[in-house]
């Protein structure tokens, strides 16, 4: 049988060129980002070994050693760390890693030491457990695989607050565009919270028919109305315990909030054509792209059930927010496209960075994934071109000098444009800004830019 290796490491794209590597070696590769995507990958089948960054963007590879420890799964790991971190790799020795290796990877070092992690016998982990195959993971777990967290300010906030709220039992309501990811968002406050282990039920109000919504949230008892051929749990029954998310909330009618409001007050719902209430104890996270407090003033939903949702407000910034993300999540999205359309490119080459990161991205992170996924299945060499996306995006692609420092108001957030357009490459941002590497290094450290 194959050997399968696990790659743990948030660089994708070294991630992606080393699964390549690997795999012209006979291995079997897959990839996660986070300690959390890690889980969930080894938690759904047996690997022979892991190779784990040190630093990862939730956790470390110290965290992800004690849990693989605690499962009982024996797989030898590799840690890759930085010269600057050789004490932590040792730590991580103490703790069952069988090897590490310093960054930047020697390849032929590297395989010899996968080769002899393993050519040796399975040690016992440190756990003492008998070693066996994961169990499934959690259904949640698996929004862990759909997007990443982002490193820039506005990502680093939303992250915090979400991690802030989710031990506790507020309602949430969750603020942003279509395409932002608010079900993730959803997802992982209840991932966090203390109902992790109980169910998490998501429900699109905008999808329920008006005359079903008492049904849909409450369920129904046979014969209560025509076409109800058997007892039937409402949304609220199948979350008790857990969370209840209400997908655009602010599509409700209005004869609907006023049923939805009773039972969050009372904790108590009656199914339709039933004679007795049922208890049920839910954590509620509702999401709009809606004002909903315009909404309030036209008429069209009520103040008292607005307040009784939004205990905390998260508001989810558009991906034009976050443009330092960009590549990030790109190349997040490309690892997902190679393994869905069993391809292996390995990224993006600078004129195709440059289009993705000056889009303004409309459709937010549901557009960027479907823009990634259609120009890897178009692309032909090792990385995706220009010519590999759709029109839309290449339209906007900046053009040298686009990004003018004219205005000194917007001089540190063109700079900042500029670097995240070029990938971080100075001079092909100082050519961006139609400035010469000099000034721009001299303006990097007046507005204390790293």
């Amino acid at each position: 049988m194959m050997e399968r290796i696990l790659i743990v490491d948030d660089d994708i794209t070294f991630a992606l060129m080393l699964r390549t590597w690997l795999s012209k070696r006979g291995f079997e590769v897959a990839t996660a980002s986070t300690v959390a995507a890690a889980r969930t990958t080894l938690a759904g089948g047996e690997f022979s070994l892991v190779l784990s960054d040190m630093r990862l963007p939730d956790e470390d590879g110290i965290a992800l050693l004690q849990w693989m420890a605690g499962q009982g799964i024996a797989a030898p790991v590799i840690v890759m760390t930085s010269y600057a971190e050789i004490q932590n790799a040792v730590r991580c020795m103490k703790l069952g890693a069988r090897d590490y290796v310093a960054k930047p990877v020697n390849p032929d070092e590297l395989l010899k030491k996968i080769r002899e992690a393993l050519d040796r016998p399975q040690e016992e982990p440190a756990a003492a457990k008998p070693v066996r195959r994961s169990s499934p993971a959690p259904r949640e777990s698996a929004a862990q695989l759909n997007y990443i967290e982002g490193r820039g300010d506005a990502s680093r906030r939303l992250y915090e607050y979400i991690r802030l709220v989710a031990p506790t039992n507020m309602s949430v309501l969750v603020n942003g565009a279509s395409g932002t990811g608010k079900e993730h968002v959803a997802r992982l406050i209840h991932q966090y919270s203390k109902r992790a282990e109980k169910p998490f039920v998501a429900v699109d109000c905008g999808a329920i028919p008006r005359d079903l919504a008492a049904s849909e949230f409450f369920g129904h008892v046979k014969g209560s109305f025509t076409g109800a051929v058997s007892d039937k749990k409402g949304a609220f029954e199948l979350a008790d315990g857990g969370t209840l998310f209400l997908d655009e909330v602010g599509n409700l009618t209005y004869e609907t909030q006023v049923q939805l409001l009773r039972a969050l007050q009372e904790r108590r719902i009656r199914p339709v054509g039933a004679n007795r209430e049922i208890p049920v104890d839910i954590r509620l996270v509702a999401a709009t792209n809606e004002d909903l407090e315009a909404a309030i003033a036209r008429g069209t939903f009520r103040a008292d059930l607005y307040h009784r949702i939004n205990s905390f407000t998260l508001r989810v910034p558009s991906l034009r927010e976050r443009r330092e993300d960009i590549p990030l999540f790109a190349n997040f999205f490309l690892d997902q496209a190679n393994r869905e359309l069993d391809k292996q490119i390995v990224g993006f080459d600078a004129a195709a960075l440059r289009a993705l990161t000056a889009c303004d991205w409309p459709g937010n992170l549901r557009q960027l994934k479907n823009c990634v996924m259609s120009a890897t299945l178009l692309a032909a060499g090792e990385y995706v071109t220009v010519g590999d996306l759709p029109r839309e995006v290449t339209e906007e692609t900046a053009a040298p000098g686009s990004l003018s420092l004219r205005d000194p108001a917007t001089e540190e957030e063109q700079i900042r444009r500029a670097l995240a357009a070029a990938g971080g490459n100075k001079s092909q941002a100082a050519k961006l800004l139609g400035i010469d590497r000099k000034t721009l290094y001299n303006k990097l450290h007046f507005y204390g830019i790293e």
